[in-house]
């Protein structure tokens, strides 16, 4: 299972917006996308919204995001370009 550590850059953190354009990215792959703090916790559905948006990840903290399968390596480096974003 290929994997991103990610610090979150946006003012808001990932919510509204910034996770909005992680979802609809997260939606375009064929595969499971998973994403947790990296200070622990389970791993949420990385395609909806409304469960990234209750994890409730603040700027200048970390995630971890998964997925497995082919092309997810592209999708996990576009999916942590998004986090790191300001």
């Amino acid at each position: 299972m290929g994997e991103r550590k990610a610090t979150v850059a946006a003012e808001v953190g990932l919510h509204a917006r910034p996770a909005a354009t992680f979802v609809q990215m997260a939606m375009k792959a064929p595969m499971d996308v998973t994403v947790a703090r990296s200070s622990g916790g389970d791993p949420i559905n990385g395609k909806s919204i409304l469960q990234i948006m209750a994890l409730d990840v603040r700027k200048g903290e970390e995630i971890v995001i998964r997925a497995e399968g082919d092309g997810s390596e592209e999708i996990l480096d576009r999916l942590a370009d998004i986090a790191s974003t300001p």
